[in-house]
């Protein structure tokens, strides 16, 4: 027997985005966005409110970085979510992040978080607070590759449960992708 809940936001795994962005005085702000993923191929769609100070400035400066947040940051991507930028003018120092200039968008890499979409705006929606973004480039610190490739068990991301509003490690290799149903043909 199934149980019905009606349309509630709820999905798994919810990653947990760290979406930063630099305001027209080049100052860095960051953000905590469970609701979002990949578009299209090279697209990212977020689904954030225009209030955000990081919305704000992503708005002024059309580019924006999107890092996942990891067990090793969980505090300060938490803390990120739970203070607004428009309140707290140095939260991005007050998390402990740190900023490197993207090479590709005029927007932060956060020093602290590993692996990183760079992202140039391509649209806002005001009325459905709907971002999409084109990926430029995909950076990973050297420290979660794995012959040259980003290693999950290295980058140690969290996703979101939005039933419990817990954080969630991810775990273990259950199967391959593109090659266990083949045994159904």
């Amino acid at each position: 027997m199934r149980k019905n809940f009606g349309p509630k936001s709820w999905l798994y795994p919810m990653p947990v985005l760290i979406v930063a962005a630099y305001d027209e005085q080049g100052t860095p702000n960051a953000m905590n966005a469970a609701w979002g993923g990949i578009y299209t191929d090279d697209h990212i769609g977020i689904c954030i409110s225009e209030g955000h100070k990081t919305t704000k400035n992503i708005l002024a400066t059309k580019a924006f970085t999107v890092s996942m947040a990891t067990v090793e940051q969980l505090a300060a991507c938490d803390y990120v979510g739970i203070v607004s930028g428009n309140k707290e003018s140095d939260k991005f120092a007050k998390a402990g992040f740190t900023a490197a200039r993207s090479e590709t968008v005029n927007a932060p890499i956060i020093n602290e978080l590993p692996f990183t979409l760079e992202c140039e705006m391509i649209s806002y929606d005001s009325e459905n607070n709907h971002l999409v973004g084109r990926i430029m480039n995909v950076s990973a610190d050297e420290s979660i590759l794995t012959l040259g490739k980003i290693d999950y068990r290295k980058l140690r991301p969290i996703t979101y449960d939005p039933i419990g509003h817990h954080y969630i490690e991810l775990g273990d290799i259950v199967g391959n992708a593109f090659s266990d149903g083949k045994k159904l043909k």
